[in-house]
């Protein structure tokens, strides 16, 4: 589904030139989870923002589903990233003087479909979240949990294959964050590919696939036999990778 190839960003700070990514290589499987961890600024958004089209490679190479992405003009681009990936970030980003019901239907009125349709499809992803009882509800009407629960219906009421949350419990206590994991867990066991920045230990474990990162490289690439809870996790070598998904 997903594979980069020795991709490169700098960013210009100031004066001074940064570099957010360093030749970094990864495949990823289609219904994959993956934590991604590391210090402040090893680049964990910036391979997010990378994997999710939101940026381009300085050079390199990403395919997503087979496309070769780094050249393609921004349209092509925004049309990949609407037909397969949803996003999920520490901040909510939704629009306060809509209910969470409106909240999570424009995506699909940007995509012009048909009324009905929308509606049948918000009404099926606020039932997925748990939250039908509250679709009328404003955001300043819901608890810190159940605003990123909106924000994780948004997100797949477009039925994406790729999911990605970048701090998706930062803002939320451990019990909210706690409910939220336990979403998106249940997306992934339904088929969506999942891909989640942390900085909580405890949450990074609960993945089938750790990547660390530092200083811009990926430092560990390690995973766990998802059939048995007490297998040792296996490392992999991090320049070691599958040919194209």
């Amino acid at each position: 589904m997903i594979k980069l190839d020795r991709v490169n960003k700098t960013y210009q700070v100031g004066d001074t030139p940064l570099r957010a990514l360093r030749d970094v290589s990864l495949s990823i499987d289609a219904g994959e989870y993956l934590s991604v961890m590391g210090p402040s600024g090893s680049g964990k958004s910036t391979l997010l923002n990378m994997i999710g089209l939101l940026d381009r490679p300085d050079s390199g190479h990403y395919w997503l589903e087979g496309v070769a992405t780094e050249l393609l003009p921004e349209e092509r681009r925004a049309r990949l990233r609407g037909e397969n990936i949803g996003f999920i970030f520490q901040s909510f980003h939704l629009v306060n003087r809509l209910t969470a019901f409106e909240n999570i239907e424009l995506p699909l009125m940007l995509a012009e479909q048909p009324v009905k349709q929308r509606r049948q499809a918000v009404a099926e992803v606020l039932a997925m979240v748990g939250l039908t009882s509250r679709a009328s509800h404003k955001p300043n009407q819901l608890s810190g949990g159940q605003l990123q629960r909106v924000a994780i219906a948004r997100a797949i009421v477009m039925r994406p294959r790729l999911l990605l949350a970048d701090e998706p419990t930062g803002n939320l206590d451990s019990h909210s964050g706690g409910e939220v994991i336990d979403v998106l867990e249940k997306l992934n066991r339904e088929g969506i590919t999942l891909i989640m920045v942390t900085h909580d230990q405890n949450i990074g474990d609960r993945a089938i696939r750790h990547i660390r990162m530092v200083d811009g490289e990926i430092d560990r690439d390690t995973a766990c036999d998802s059939t048995q809870d007490s297998t040792p996790e296996k490392a992999r070598d991090k320049n070691q990778h599958s040919g194209e998904k």
